[in-house]
């Protein structure tokens, strides 16, 4: 039995880990480093690079440079996101055949589960070196508020990096898995997880060997890469000063000026002040070279992103009122995610909750290490705590006049099944189109849609007779089944829900042959 890995697929970076001789163990790569960037590159040649080899090209490469691909996974292409993403970023996103979002990279198309699953089977690379053996089996950590789309798009780069997805688990409760292991006491935890790309925060329960999740709430578009572009306006701004002269169309520079940002927000965890100095990152209009030299101070950094870290606040507010807690009623917070090195966010957490945070974990780690003891547990069937996880977000049906009819209300625990009778809306009505949707506004097309399917075989009846049933099944990995019965005829029909924007069977079947193929040629 080949050994299950753990991995914590990040934003910024991702870390994988598994169990050796009973003790959670971070594998390092071929470099080292415990993190590998989760990084995609196409050369000019046409070599694929992944990981620190793309980084170390990013800037003279940044149009052929995928990044923080996680932000954009199991999205629409015309989602609120992605537009503002077209914007910011330096490579080309470009709408697939079912309005799901791909990358123009070179002369290819990719789709993000593609490229995502070339970064997961970097790290399954990784843990094949480290064990002499092959991986076929692992764990993958996921942000709490991944919705439907987002979480099935990650199984799908699961398999499309060559790997069985046993389940996929979210980040914040792999944290609190890594940090009750060995502990007997009984505690309430919140787990405030600021990464490079999204923002979760869950409150747990703690003894008796469970893990209960009480509530999650969270953001995926709030992270590190918002701080790191909030120092990039503020150097751009301060060049434009001096110079008068712009960069934003000079793609190598703003690569420049990216690297340095994030270099500089790290120093300032450490130090008061740092210099981002970057000479020859441009030329005058008679060829005279131009310089940029700024001092950033931690105070300016702070008030620069001053509130992003106040937006976290609400969102702890929000998981509290769902848990019915006040933050005195919390025991521990632990911080997971490189942004919460950052003095002022652990400051305002300490603020909110009227208490010091615990960092006994390692906030770069300690979702991999969790996902590795989950994957123990499923794997060679170790002993652990039970896990009692929750749904992020509220799923429902559409109804008449455009309503959203909630079935599963948010921070409901999983697995779990509900069902809720309805009727038809016209008179012998043969067929019921049944619209699956999550969110949380009371509005239907305000939600976002999973799918769709047709109830036929109806009785006919006076509208309001005919009694429909329809039941949600929500798994342990978070995936939505729904069917709906006829309870007079007992006609049925049902679907595990594959939401827009995913891949086609077709072409995640041969996305995945195409890469075990690689694979193959490669080892051969």
């Amino acid at each position: 039995m080949s050994r299950v890995i753990g991995i914590d697929l990040g934003t910024t970076n991702s870390c994988v880990a598994m169990i050796e001789d009973g003790q959670p163990v971070v594998i390092p790569n071929t470099g080292g480093y415990k993190t590998t960037p989760s990084m995609f590159a196409v050369t000019e040649d046409g070599k694929r690079l992944v990981g620190h080899l793309a980084k170390r090209q990013a800037i003279t490469n940044s149009k052929n440079t995928v990044f923080a691909a996680k932000r954009l996974i199991g999205r629409d292409f015309d989602s609120p996101e992605v537009t503002k993403a077209r914007t910011l970023l330096p490579y080309e996103l470009i709408a697939g055949p079912n309005n799901d979002t791909r990358v123009q990279v070179v002369d290819r198309v990719y789709t993000i589960p593609e490229i995502t699953g070339l970064v997961l089977r970097e790290m399954k690379r990784v843990a094949e070196e480290y064990l002499g053996e092959p991986v076929q089996e692992a764990v993958i950590t996921v942000p709490a508020h991944f919705n439907d789309a987002q979480r099935q798009t990650t199984r799908d780069a699961g398999r499309i990096a060559g790997l069985e997805v046993l389940r996929i688990i979210n980040e914040p409760t792999a944290a609190a898995l890594a940090y009750g292991r060995g502990r007997t006491e009984s505690e309430r935890l919140a787990i405030y997880d600021l990464g490079g790309g999204t923002f979760d925060i869950s409150i747990l329960q703690l003894g008796d060997g469970v893990i209960e999740v009480l509530s999650t709430a969270g953001d995926t578009n709030l992270g590190g890469e918002d701080f790191d572009r909030r120092i990039v306006e503020y150097l751009l701004e301060k060049f434009e000063e001096k110079e008068d002269a712009s960069l934003r169309e000079d793609a190598m520079a703003l690569q420049r000026l990216k690297d340095a940002a994030e270099k500089a927000k790290c120093d300032l965890s450490e130090v008061n002040s740092s210099e981002v100095n970057l000479p020859f990152i441009a030329a005058d209009d008679d060829g005279q070279a131009l310089h940029l030299s700024v001092v950033l101070e931690r105070a300016q950094l702070e008030q620069l992103v001053a509130d992003l870290i106040e937006r976290t606040r609400g969102i702890c507010d929000r998981a509290l009122k769902d848990a019915n807690l006040e933050p005195g009623d919390i025991d521990q917070i632990l911080l997971v995610g490189g942004q919460t090195r950052m003095p002022l966010c652990q400051k305002q957490v300490a603020k909110f909750f009227g208490k010091v945070p615990n960092k006994g974990v390692n906030p770069d780690e300690v979702v991999a290490v969790g996902a590795a003891i989950q994957a123990s547990m499923l794997g060679e069937d170790q002993p652990g705590p039970l896990l009692v996880d929750v749904t992020p977000l509220s799923l429902g049906i559409a109804t008449v006049g455009g309503h959203f009819a909630r079935i599963i209300e948010r921070n409901t625990t999983v697995p779990t099944a509900r069902k809720e009778i309805f009727t038809s809306t016209r008179d012998n009505q043969r067929a019921v189109k049944i619209r699956v949707l999550q969110g949380e506004s009371e509005k239907a097309s305000e939600n976002d849609l999973l799918g769709e399917f047709v109830l036929t075989g109806v009785r006919p009846a006076p509208k309001g007779e005919p009694e429909i049933e329809v039941t949600f099944d929500i798994d342990a990995n978070g995936i939505v089944s729904v069917s709906a019965k006829d309870l007079a005829t007992n006609q049925e029909q049902s679907i595990q829900v594959n939401p827009r924007g995913t891949l086609s069977p077709e072409e995640l079947e041969k996305l995945t042959e195409d890469y075990a193929s690689d694979e193959v040629a490669a080892k051969g």
